[in-house]
C-alpha cells in the first residue's frame, strides 16, 4: 500500500457532497448504521449524565477526616463527565440525531447505575464500580464502531482513556482508605 499512490475520484466526491447537502457531516461515505450509532451514543450520554449526578451527590455529601481531598476529586470527575456528555451530544447532532437528555428513563438508558453509598468508602466503591462498567461498555462500543465511524470511535476512545484514569483514581483512594480493598 505504501508503494501505491493515493487515487481518489475528486469529481465524484465533489458531486456527492452537493447531492445531499442537508445531511451535514453525514456523507455517502459514512459506513456506520447511523440510527444504531445515535442510539449507542445516547446510551453513553445517559451513562455520563448519571455519573455526573452521582459524583455531584458524593461531592456534596462526603464527610470524614479525608473527605476534602476525595470530595475535590469527585467534583473534578463530575466536571469531566459533563464534558464527556457535552461532546457526545455534539456528535449525536453531527449525525443528525437528537441528544436524549430527558430525565425520564435516564437510568434505563444508562449503562451505569446510580448508587449513592453511605460512607466515604462506599461512595468511592460505587464510583469505581461505575467507572469499571463504563470501561467495559465503552470498549465494546469502540469495537462495534471500528472503521465504520472513526470520528465516534475516536471520541469514545478519548472518553475511555479518561474513564480509566477515573477508575485508577478511585482505586487509589480505596486502597488508601481501606487497605483490605487492595487489588490482588
Amino acid at each position: 500500500m505504501a508503494n501505491q499512490p493515493f487515487v481518489s475520484n475528486i469529481r465524484e466526491i465533489q458531486r456527492r457532497a452537493r447531492e445531499h447537502i442537508k445531511n451535514g457531516a453525514v456523507t455517502p461515505g459514512y459506513r456506520g448504521d447511523r440510527e444504531q450509532v445515535i442510539k449507542i451514543l445516547n446510551e453513553a450520554l445517559a451513562t455520563e449524565l448519571v455519573c455526573v449526578l452521582r459524583y455531584k451527590h458524593h461531592y456534596f455529601t462526603a464527610e470524614g477526616m479525608q473527605a476534602k481531598a476525595v470530595a475535590d476529586e469527585f467534583l473534578q470527575h463530575a466536571n469531566e463527565e459533563q464534558v464527556h456528555a457535552d461532546r457526545l451530544a455534539v456528535r449525536i447532532r453531527q449525525l443528525g440525531g437528537n441528544p436524549n437528555m430527558n430525565p425520564e428513563g435516564l437510568l434505563d438508558r444508562s449503562h451505569s447505575q446510580y448508587h449513592e453509598g453511605g460512607s466515604l468508602v462506599e461512595m468511592i466503591q460505587e464510583d469505581l464500580i461505575a467507572e469499571r462498567i463504563a470501561i467495559d461498555s465503552y470498549s465494546e462500543i469502540i469495537r462495534y464502531l471500528g472503521d465504520n465511524d472513526p470520528t465516534s470511535r475516536r471520541l469514545m476512545e478519548d472518553i475511555l482513556g479518561q474513564e480509566e484514569e477515573h477508575a485508577e483514581d478511585m482505586a487509589s483512594f480505596l486502597m488508601t482508605m481501606d487497605p483490605t480493598q487492595a487489588v490482588a
